[in-house]
């Protein structure tokens, strides 16, 4: 065995990436082009991952394909394995498996294992995990030697998976309640509806069928079929077992097993205390040595996704009087009995291991009160021989039953069966036949040997079922008991009572030994029952005497004989009474008397209940509803007493309650069921019974509904670059109306759009799509159509268009920076896209001494960029990163890892957080410059003004920052002011400069106008940089003032005013002869001021506003007086005057004040709003 290292050809051969059909394996082609009858390796078989308990053997087996044959070799992740101890490899030539073996696997062997198969054409690799589950401390490990990171990993292999714990909200259902109701058969809803105290069956249907769909879902991405689920039952071998058939999609998929919420683990050779046996597709989960803390809810999940449920309940309950061992002869009964601590509804019996069930052979009887258990075994054999058992829960007790063999010449003549009784019971017969005896020897106390009898035999009436004769000594001793053939009664006595009895019997055992021969030579078998004739039908009572004996029939007192209607017939020893038409006259007592023995019985001649022929036909007839309609049924009869009335749906009696309203009157009764569903549609039976008969009437119940969706899966008979063609099947449930048509609308994956493409006729279940683009991958979705609808939709998987085909790997990715709590990272793009279009990328990362990757960003939302910074790391830990690179086909290879990395602050050279690079001072105050340390000039001046740079260093090198500083104060008032006109309707205002302009760059000069017609100083002009200004719209006939003022960031001066211009000052010289020049140069100004806006977060905003100029003036915004022109979270734009600004997402940052400053040659501008941002 050799360990593969390299991963790309032989030199000068090229390396084609493909997959193959089996999940999981990568093929590179070695060559271009593989001669005819020469291939590939491949995995025609991959290995399954294993988990293995530690200490056990471990082994993979693989299977390959290939001309010429590949050559196997193994490698693992972390290690090597060159040691021939631990790994030994080998084929099997039988079942041409190639296998490797870990014997005595430790938890230090768990990891990735690889297969590779290499020929000269290529090479195929596939992986397959091992997990060791560890038990306990190694006694070679030490407690007091181990290190403290040995336990460290010891707690990271052990640690226990877990899920939701499933807990009772107080009113409201047990969670657990869906659990185990989404995994039973539907004959079993209403036992765990009663289990977990439902009631309303209806809404317990609809909101199952919910679920069921979501956790169908949730199955079909690992499951390909579940069925024949089988809820926990405790075994004969006091075992608990439950099972189902399952078909994985993924076979290395893992197969978990939860108690109450927390992962289990189990054996698959039995030797657990959990265990797993899997033939073909059964898995098949079992609980050993079963122990009140084994009680819970037990699910099995396939990966993520919860496939099987079972709740084991374990009601504690012992046995207070168990069976005893049972001794018999052939053709005799044996019965055991038992007595139980509490109430237990059915207990389990079995004789040599095969569980017993009530027939022919085996009786087995439960008292009311569920306490007193029963079996009689019947005309016992001597293969009945053995061990019997009855099991409660996870109590048991067993006896022994021995069937000796019957001396058959000693038993001529006599009675051929009997029952023997043994563990609680067995006095009844023995107290009856007592009170028999004591009456035949002294008649004057009859009546208080009656009492005794019927009182030792009233114990029996729980088990038996039947009613205790109370009339006389002879239906004590006869057994013809009112309405119970042959029946033996066996009381269960139980303490004092059971002992003083006992000592009774053993001190008149004289007395009970001369009955036992007056009882052989008379007795009768069977004798009559109470009957109900028809009228106009045949009637018989028959009675059975022990011996061939002759005797007479009476009713009321008189005795019969045969005649027309009436035949007495005797067959040995029975004896019949047939009536042959019974009429109303033939109600009455009837008594069989024989050598003293008389056994009585009623008949009484009735009608059977009838319907009304004209309701009966209009019953028969099918109701049809809508779904979510009710629908009700209505029957008239004849009314009669002690006439019972029962509904059904499917054979199944409907009770009055939730959706089910029944009302039943003397002479009709009627059924309603509310908003009707699908699943209602079946027989609607109507019964009436008295007791002379049944008489049935039914009905159809027919549901119209939308049909369910369409049968899958999908199957894709064709794809190619330009067709994708789907096949489904028709609907298992048409809503009761056919299916007309079949919609088909499709959606390309990675957009939102779902597109009607298709409709077919219903005689068609296939379609062609012909509108699709190559490597694109899509998905449909198939709708049924009836009248009434159209159904839920089949959805189908991710199809590609044509073959998938996956982008070569990327460069490894290189660490840029890292610090304490990021990683940032760059890479190259493939050098070899193949044409592909790579739509971004998918970074892993893994931490130092594991073994798992740990995608930082699902495949559906890839990096577009080639950098990533990585945060989700922890300080002082060691991690590597590798990218694949994604296109539309998905995630291809992955790239070499990274350069292991550490997670640390590194060594940098001095930096400055965001400075202040700008200080105004008025002069005369102190200047304060606060960097790490503070720079002061106490009483500063004008000449103080300029750059000042401060420099930091370190070993790795320094940083320097430079500060404005501009000392100022208010400005000095402009110079003169003088006016000027050139051009009609204008005037030049212009002025000698401030004395501060050359000290401070920032100053800029204001201009107001004053006229005689509206007497009001107003501003014409602001941030004027140069000393003049036009003024426009001069009129003739008014004076006009203008005040200059000098503006600094300290202030304003005073101003400086100008002459006046008036009537008599702005004439001007006019030529007829010249052209008149017009100018249609004018300041900024405001048409449409900006409006206040109040916007929620992450809303887009649009402000606008007009202005206009000549020339065209210089737009600029500003939020809170910081211009924003260049800021490109806002979207600026100037159109003709109309200047707008766009922001796609508002954010909180955004709120403030908004300006617009628009300037010109001529002046200035400017109107603002206020955004207000709502959370």
């Amino acid at each position: 065995m050799t360990t593969l290292a390299a991963t790309t050809p032989p030199p000068g051969q090229v390396a084609i990436k493909r997959r193959s059909r089996v999940p999981g394996v990568m093929i590179t082609q070695f060559v271009e082009e593989i001669p005819q009858g020469k291939s590939t390796p491949d995995f025609t078989r991959k290995p399954f991952a294993l988990t293995v308990q530690e200490g056990k053997l471990a082994f993979f087996k693989c299977m390959v394909s290939g001309v010429p044959t590949p050559q196997i070799t193994w490698a693992r992740s972390q290690g090597p394995l060159e040691d021939p101890v631990k790994y030994v490899s080998r084929y099997d030539k039988i079942m041409e498996e190639y296998i490797i073996e870990i014997p005595n696997v430790t938890a230090e062997q768990a990891d990735t294992y690889k297969c590779f198969a290499t020929n000269e054409f290529g090479k195929a690799v596939c992986t397959a995990k091992l997990n060791v589950i560890e038990v306990g401390f190694k006694k070679k490990t030490g407690l007091n030697k181990a290190a403290p990171e040995d336990y460290r990993k010891m707690l990271k292999k052990n640690v226990v998976r877990t899920k939701p714990q499933l807990k009772k909200e107080e009113g409201k259902i047990d969670p657990k309640f869906w659990e185990v109701l989404l995994s039973s058969p539907r004959m079993d809803y209403e036992k765990v509806c009663m289990e977990y105290g439902v009631k309303d069956f209806r809404w317990m249907l609809k909101q199952l069928n919910l679920k069921k769909k979501e956790r169908e879902e949730e199955q079909a991405k690992v499951v390909e079929k579940l069925e024949n689920l089988k809820q926990i039952e405790v075994k004969t071998d006091g075992s608990a077992e439950f099972e189902l058939d399952m078909v994985l999609k993924d076979p290395e998929s893992q197969v978990l097993l939860y108690k109450d919420g927390i992962n289990v683990a189990y054996s698959d050779n039995g030797s657990g205390k959990h265990n797993l046996k899997k033939i073909g597709q059964k898995y098949t989960f079992s609980i050993n040595d079963l122990i009140p803390d084994d009680a819970g809810l037990y699910q099995v999940d396939v990966e993520d996704a919860t496939c099987f449920s079972t709740d084991f309940k374990i009601i504690p309950v012992e046995f207070i009087v168990k069976i005893q061992d049972v001794k018999v002869k052939e053709r005799e009964d044996a019965i055991f009995e038992c007595v139980l601590s509490q109430a237990f509804p059915k207990i389990l019996w079995t004789g040599n291991n095969v569980p017993l069930e009530q027939g022919d052979k085996f009786d087995i009887k439960i008292s009311e009160d569920h306490l007193i258990h029963r079996l009689k075994v019947k005309n016992c054999e001597q293969v009945d021989s053995g061990v019997y058992t009855a099991m409660a829960s996870i109590a048991s007790c067993s006896a022994c039953l021995v069937v000796e063999a019957k001396d058959y010449q000693n038993t001529l003549g006599k009675k051929d069966r009997k029952s023997t009784m043994v563990g609680g019971g067995g006095l009844a017969t023995i107290a009856a036949d007592w009170a028999t005896i004591n009456a035949e020897k002294s008649g004057n106390q009859q009546d208080e040997h009656d009492l005794s009898a019927t009182k030792c035999a009233q114990a029996e009436k729980d088990i038996s079922g039947g009613e205790v004769p109370t009339a006389g000594v002879t239906a004590a001793v006869t057994g013809a008991r009112k309405g119970v053939g042959n029946s033996s009664l066996h009381p269960i006595l139980e303490g004092k009572e059971h002992i003083q009895r006992t000592q009774t019997l053993s001190e008149d055992a004289e007395s009970c030994t001369e009955f036992m021969r007056h009882k052989k030579k008379n007795n009768i078998n069977s004798g009559l029952s109470d009957i109900f004739a028809t009228r106009g039908k045949q009637a018989e009572l028959v009675c059975n005497i022990s011996h061939e004996v002759d005797g007479a029939w009476f009713k009321d007192g008189k005795k019969l004989f045969s005649m027309d209607g009436l035949t007495i017939v005797k067959d040995g020893t029975s004896h019949k009474l047939i009536i042959h038409n019974c009429r109303d006259d033939d109600t009455g007592g009837y008594h069989f008397e024989a050598e003293g023995f008389k056994s009585e019985a009623k008949i009484t001649v009735g009608d059977i209940a009838n319907f009304d022929a004209d309701n009966l036909h209009k019953f028969s007839k099918p109701v049809t509803v809508k779904a979510g309609q009710n629908a009700s049924w209505k029957m008239s009869y004849t009314p009669q007493d002690n006439l019972k009335v029962k509904w059904f749906k499917e054979g199944k009696e409907l009770m009055d309650g939730g959706g089910v309203k029944l009302v039943k009157e003397a002479n009709h009764s009627r059924l309603l069921l509310r908003e009707c569903l699908r699943s209602d549609v079946g027989q609607i039976k109507i019964q009436l019974t008295n007791p002379y008969g049944t008489i049935e009437a039914t009905s159809r119940l027919i549901v119209l509904d939308k049909p369910g969706p369409p049968e899958g899966p999908v199957k894709i008979l064709e794809t190619t670059s330009t067709l994708i063609e789907l096949q489904w099947g028709a609907p298992m449930d048409d809503g009761g109306s056919p299916v007309t048509n079949y919609i088909i609308e499709r959606q390309q994956v990675g957009q939102t759009i779902w597109k009607e493409i298709g409709n077919v006729t219903a005689d068609k279940t296939t379609y062609k799509d012909m509108n699709v683009v190559h490597g694109k991958l899509y998905i449909y979705k198939i709708y049924a159509v009836n009248p009434e609808g159209t159904s839920d939709a089949l959805q189908t998987k991710k199809t590609m268009a044509g073959v998938m085909i996956f982008a070569n790997p990327p460069g490894a990715p290189k660490v840029v920076d890292v610090s304490n709590k990021c990683i940032n990272l760059k890479w190259d793009p493939p050098k070899d896209d193949g044409g592909i279009t790579i739509i971004g990328y998918q970074l892993e990362k893994r931490k130092k001494d594991t073994t798992r990757w740990i995608a930082l960003n699902p495949v559906t939302e890839p990096i577009k960029v080639l950098e990533y910074a990585v945060k989700d790391v922890v300080e002082g830990a060691e991690y590597e990163f590798r990218i694949s690179a994604i296109c539309i086909s998905g995630a291809g290879e992955f790239s070499p890892p990274s350069v292991m990395v550490c997670v640390k602050n590194p060594n940098k050279k001095p930096f400055f957080k965001v400075p202040v690079d700008y200080m105004l001072i008025r002069a005369g105050n102190s200047v304060r410059m606060k960097v790490l340390y503070e720079l002061v000039i106490p009483s500063s001046k004008r000449t103080d003004s300029g750059i000042y740079t401060i420099v930091a260093k370190n070993k790795i090198g320094e940083a320097s920052f430079n500060i404005e500083v501009l000392v100022t104060d208010e400005p000095n008032a402009p110079g003169e002011v003088a006016l000027e006109q050139i051009v009609h309707g204008k005037v030049i205002v212009s002025w000698e400069a401030s004395p501060d302009q050359k000290l401070d760059n920032r100053l800029h000069y204001m201009v107001a106008e004053h006229n005689s017609e509206t007497r009001i100083w107003h501003t014409v002009a602001d941030r004027i940089f140069s000393n003049s200004f036009t003024a426009h719209n001069i009129l003739t006939g008014r004076e006009y003032h203008y005040k200059i003022y000098a503006k600094n960031d300290m202030g304003i001066s005073d101003p400086s005013v100008s002459p006046t211009w008036g009537a008599n000052s702005n004439k001007i010289s006019v030529y007829t002869n010249a052209p008149v020049a017009v100018s249609f140069e004018r300041p900024p100004s405001v048409l449409v001021p900006l409006k206040v806006h109040s916007t929620p977060t992450g809303y887009q905003l649009y402000m606008t506003c007009a202005i206009r100029g000549c020339p065209a003036p210089t737009v600029t915004w500003h939020l809170n007086d910081v211009c924003i022109n260049g800021d490109s979270n806002y979207y600026i734009t100037n159109s003709y005057g109309v200047c707008s600004i766009y922001i796609l997402r508002v954010q909180p940052k955004d709120a403030g004040e908004y300006k617009v400053v628009a300037v010109n040659s001529f002046g200035k501008a400017e109107c603002s709003t206020r955004l207000v941002v709502k959370d």
